[in-house]
């Protein structure tokens, strides 16, 4: 079965530090994959790759068997026009450390302003949408409170719910409970284990170890930009076979 996300050869530097150093990753569709590693490792570059936040030096990532950021000719690659990525990143959802939400929008006219401004849905039929989706993460009825009303907890739910809005095929998360007191990351990790029940696709940048042993299909570890280890959670959490696995794990465990 052909993998939806497809990632080959990726190699990223920022001058001469190596951050990326030829990742190979695939995630089948239905599948959760969860990114461990140090601080550093490289595992929210390889995020921000897959959606072309930042360009890969070398190699690429396919999503549904297109090449992200890129067109072939002639065995080359040649990046696509800005309006042409935006078309492809409406299919990756992506879910930040810090919220970035829009403080003058009200929550509802967040989750709107994607579908409305991509052509994507009426205003009307967007609302509607928008309100189903803050039912689903457990805030139907705050739809007209401001960012700045809501504790963290609930701008990362409004957020997931605005990245939903999109209807995307593939769900990046970058630390998402990171940002939040520790009292509400479980609501967070919640509304994540309600969405991979449904079969979304996710990729996700965590440390949330008890979240990645209870969703992930595949744990991959990262260390220096390269996956040392990957299988699945019972195998690399339990049994880490490389020893910068088994150091970073019985820190965090």
């Amino acid at each position: 079965m052909t993998p939806l996300v497809r990632v080959r050869g990726l190699r990223k530097s920022f001058g001469s530090h190596v951050v990326l150093d030829d990742v190979d990753l695939d995630v089948h569709e239905g599948e959760v994959a969860v990114l461990l590693g140090p601080s550093g490792a490289g595992k929210s570059t390889l995020l921000r790759c897959v959606n072309h936040l930042e360009r890969p030096d070398a190699g690429f990532v396919q999503v549904g068997g297109e090449v992200i950021g890129y067109r072939h000719s002639r065995r080359r690659l040649y990046e696509l026009p800005a309006r042409a990525i935006t078309r492809q990143r409406a299919q990756i959802g992506m879910v930040f450390q810090q919220f970035n939400l829009f403080p003058h929008l009200t929550v509802l006219e967040n989750i709107v302003e994607g579908p409305v401004a991509t052509g994507r849905l009426s205003r009307r039929d967007a609302a509607g949408q928008a309100r189903e989706l803050l039912e689903r993460v457990g805030l139907g009825g705050r739809e007209q409170a401001y960012p700045r009303q809501l504790s963290g907890g609930q701008q990362q739910r409004v957020a997931i719910a605005r990245a939903l809005a999109m209807q995307p095929r593939l769900m990046l998360f970058d630390e998402p409970t990171s940002a939040l007191d520790p009292e509400l990351v479980g609501e967070v990790l919640g509304v994540m284990k309600d969405l991979a029940a449904t079969g979304m696709t996710m990729i996700v940048v965590t440390h949330e170890i008890g979240f990645a042993r209870e969703v992930a299909d595949t744990v991959v570890f990262l260390d220096g930009g390269r996956i040392v280890e990957s299988g699945p959670p019972a195998d690399v959490l339990d049994n880490p076979r490389h020893d910068r696995a088994r150091a970073f794990l019985s820190a965090v465990l």
